[in-house]
């Protein structure tokens, strides 16, 4: 059976990679992989790690590129893939773009499609934008639904899609976050690791910061920097940033946030190094869905800066804070967060027990 998997950015590649491993665990399955390079270096860097070589590079990152051109790219440059390859099966990755646009092509050419994290939702279309309706046609396209939680799957079934077609897995990003955590502890380590040793006062408290959607940008990331100043203010923090490279972020966060001590604002980190880092905080302010899916496997508190979650899980289960970016509820949240004595003991993640990607896989073997 011949399988082709399919992604474009950072988040994508870290989850498809356990699965791409455990597929080639079997003879049964010829596995390709295509990427869209919608991100490119940071794809690189975890293609790198997880030592994947691509088949196809459709290579689309354009500076500045339009969300409709995009698509238009990957829509075009997928019919050479679908008819070069001519796949059984082709497997996507959530909520981006490419995950939408191969699952388009790949419906177009009458090939099944799998949704690897299908399900989530938060009904609302301009939160996570324009992340929402891309989960949401791509799973009106998929023959399968790999679905990481009960809550993902009950929303599919809602939905009218049937049960036979959906199977919970948990998340294949805890898989890749056990992976990782036994190359570290093996003694993997690289210049970033090393720098942020020596960079990086760890007797004190760490809070990470990330933050790269497109909602935000403007008033939103202003009030999160100012959020990040009133923290700075205590002296026993340390809080560390890894800038995107969107110029949308960039130009706020170093205008607002550069000069001071006790804030470090960094290039955007390769995989291993942000899972040390992450391992090593005691806070993370963080827009992102994969953050929000980790950060439990460490029992660390995660202050969500969006408006909606479509992995309110984590909220539910006390892992999570969702705060927007209103400033005085990150501070506030924060601060009473960071005045606990917070337990490193690691409870139940409630996205996933790292054994996601077999469980795909033993779905295909004995379905398909």
């Amino acid at each position: 059976m011949k399988i082709l998997l399919c992604f474009g950015t950072r988040p994508e590649a870290i989850k498809m990679a356990p699965l791409y491993h455990e597929l080639k665990k079997h003879e049964a399955f010829e596995v390709i992989v295509c990427v869209t390079a919608q991100h490119r270096e940071m794809l690189d860097q975890v293609l790198d790690f997880f030592e994947i070589i691509p088949d196809y590079d459709l290579d689309v990152m354009q500076p500045n590129q339009t969300l409709n051109g995009l698509s238009s790219q990957i829509l075009s440059k997928m019919d050479t893939v679908l008819n070069d390859a001519n796949p059984d099966l082709v497997l996507v990755h959530g909520d981006t773009t490419t995950s939408a646009m191969v699952a388009l092509a790949t419906f177009h050419k009458g090939i099944k499609v799998g949704h690897v994290e299908a399900g989530l939702r938060t009904y609302n279309k301009k939160a996570p934008f324009p992340e929402e309706l891309n989960r949401q046609l791509t799973g009106r396209i998929a023959d399968f639904h790999f679905s990481p939680t009960l809550k993902a799957s009950q929303n599919l079934l809602s939905e009218g899609v049937k049960n036979k077609a959906v199977v919970v897995t948990g998340n294949t990003v805890v898989d890749a976050l056990y992976l990782t955590l036994e190359k570290l502890e093996n003694g993997f380590t690289n210049e970033t690791i090393e720098y942020l040793k020596g960079k990086i006062n760890f007797n004190n408290k760490v809070i990470l910061v990330t933050g790269h959607r497109r909602e935000s940008f403007g008033e939103g990331f202003e009030n999160i920097c100012k959020a990040i100043l009133e923290l700075s203010k205590n002296k026993e923090l340390e809080i560390i940033y890894p800038v995107h490279l969107n110029p949308n972020v960039q130009e706020t966060v170093y205008k607002m946030l550069s000069g001071f001590e006790n804030i470090l604002l960094i290039e955007p980190l390769d995989y291993p190094s942000f899972v040390w880092l992450m391992s090593k905080s005691s806070l993370i302010i963080s827009d992102s869905g994969g953050i929000q899916e980790e950060a439990p496997s460490f029992n660390i508190p995660v202050l969500v800066t969006r408006e909606a979650t479509e992995r309110d899980e984590g909220i539910k289960a006390g892992c999570s804070y969702l705060v927007g970016n209103d400033m005085s509820k990150i501070v506030d949240i924060a601060n009473k967060l960071l005045q606990l004595k917070l337990s490193r003991e690691t409870h139940p993640n409630p996205y996933g027990d790292g054994k996601a990607s077999e469980k795909i896989v033993n779905f295909i073997k004995n379905n398909l």
